[in-house]
């Protein structure tokens, strides 16, 4: 389980940097998590202090109570094909800016909201950072329920080194997305995160993949919290 108190002070950094690039009369999408957080409380005291005016999609229930309870409007993600700009943090992150995210079990919509985006931020602490993706932390497959088993064989059949079923905490059974799936957390030796990406996706039953390499657009900034300083990627 990840420890959101964990790095605290680098998180609020890279937060309060990413939500100085928002400017006012942009559409921004909502990233999920500790560090993304501080970026939506950021864009809130910018809301009531400075005027700002920003309209918001959320990737989760979470990060849409967070906005709303920050004072800022969230328009409902059906209604919006585009975006300028989206904040989110990453549970690894490589020297190519490729990702792995997905643990808080919100990537089908980080990586649509991202998608959307004209430009896309990443948040994170140097504890993210590593030479080769999976080295920290496993890839996220959300799934059918009623896929799991099929998925699980077809993991192993791509190389997956172990599969298990993501459980749920303070509650019995498995987590459930808020799409209403299940997550399998695969751990992977990656060579070409893009090419897993992609063949992950064509496993049938597998919604999305925490693997954000093929995404557009590509991350613009990766903004590194180092205690009280910001370091950009």
């Amino acid at each position: 389980m990840k420890d959101a108190n964990a790095n605290a002070e680098g998180k609020k950094a890279a937060g309060i940097a990413a939500a100085a690039r928002v400017s006012d009369g942009q559409r921004v999408g909502l990233g999920t998590g500790s560090t993304a957080a501080f970026a939506i409380a950021e864009l809130g005291r910018r809301a009531r202090e400075e005027g700002l005016r920003i309209e918001c999609v959320a990737t989760s229930l979470q990060s849409r109570n967070l906005a709303l309870d920050a004072g800022l409007t969230v328009l409902s993600l059906d209604r919006v094909a585009e975006l300028d700009i989206s904040i989110d943090g990453a549970d690894e992150i490589d020297p190519a800016l490729n990702l792995i995210k997905g643990g808080g079990a919100a990537h089908t919509l980080e990586k649509l909201v991202h998608s959307m985006s004209k430009r896309f931020i990443v948040v994170a602490d140097p504890s993210k950072l590593s030479e080769t993706l999976g080295t920290k932390f496993r890839v996220p497959v959300e799934t059918l329920p009623f896929a799991a088993a099929y998925v699980t064989k077809a993991l192993g059949e791509l190389g997956a080194q172990s599969v298990d079923l993501r459980s749920g905490s303070g509650k019995d059974g498995p987590v459930i997305t808020d799409n209403g799936n299940i997550v399998l957390d695969a751990r992977f030796a990656i060579t070409d995160p893009a090419w897993l990406e992609a063949q992950l996706k064509s496993i049938a039953g597998v919604v999305e993949s925490g693997v954000f390499a093929r995404v557009k657009p590509r991350p613009g900034d990766c903004l590194i919290g180092e205690g009280a300083a910001v370091r950009i990627l």
